[in-house]
């Protein structure tokens, strides 16, 4: 569904994504794990269009949105979940989600949509008037979460979604990207829980200093002995 091919970007002279190309399969979760710094978000945030590769080529379903505006790749079908959530903190609950939906015209589709959404997140519901910037972390998240659906997007970006979050709220938060995906919608998800990554997705990406070091499956993940040592723990001896 999304081809990256050869993604340079760069911050003045220094290179944050160096040569990246992976793909993201439609109808599944695709995770990218990585350190601090590895460049993770960069990549996110050049996919959204809010920063411009110096090379490379994003595609998706064959059609390139490097070079698009931002407005013009959430046209196009992407959605970013930024990370630490980013609400607009002086509006309602209710206006974010409405200000998720800037790109639409079908003002029944998105009062029907707003509907879903509360339905789907009900502690939003109960907050409808409240300020965005008066909700938990992970109210607000949710809240992200639904603002970007609200975009109807074939792929959903999600950096850091547990990022600060506590562990019962994390948890939440990963039986919703599950669930979001078996409703099928495809999830390019950058995470740092890998055990929690581990339950939800079908596909691992590891990126370090800007390039990609590691494709696999879970189960080549868990198995994978540096990655085992660097996410997962020290690796168990047999028996």
């Amino acid at each position: 569904m999304l081809d990256v091919t050869d993604l340079v970007t760069a911050y003045g002279k220094i290179e944050a994504l160096k040569g990246v190309s992976l793909q993201v399969e439609g109808g599944k979760i695709t995770c990218l794990l990585g350190p601090n710094g590895a460049g993770k978000t960069t990549l996110m945030m050049t996919i959204a269009g809010v920063l411009q590769p110096r090379r490379g080529s994003i595609r998706l379903k064959g059609a390139e949105l490097a070079g698009l505006s931002p407005a013009r790749i959430v046209s196009q079908g992407v959605a970013l979940v930024p990370e630490n959530r980013l609400v607009f903190p002086h509006m309602s609950v209710y206006e974010n989600l409405l200000a998720g939906a800037y790109q639409r015209h079908d003002k029944a589709g998105v009062n029907a949509d707003i509907e879903r959404m509360y339905a789907r997140f009900p502690q939003l519901h109960e907050r409808s008037e409240q300020m965005a910037g008066t909700l938990s972390g992970g109210e607000q998240q949710m809240l992200a979460v639904a603002r970007a659906l609200m975009s109807q997007p074939r792929l959903l970006l999600m950096d850091e979604p547990s990022l600060g979050l506590a562990p019962l709220i994390v948890a939440e938060i990963f039986n919703i990207i599950a669930e979001l995906n078996r409703d099928g919608t495809t999830i390019f998800l950058v995470e740092q829980n890998a055990h929690m990554a581990l339950q939800v997705a079908h596909q691992f990406f590891l990126m370090e200093q800007g390039r990609i070091t590691f494709k696999g499956t879970p189960g080549q993940l868990a198995e994978d002995e540096v990655i085992q040592r660097a996410y997962l723990g020290t690796r168990r001896a047999a028996g």
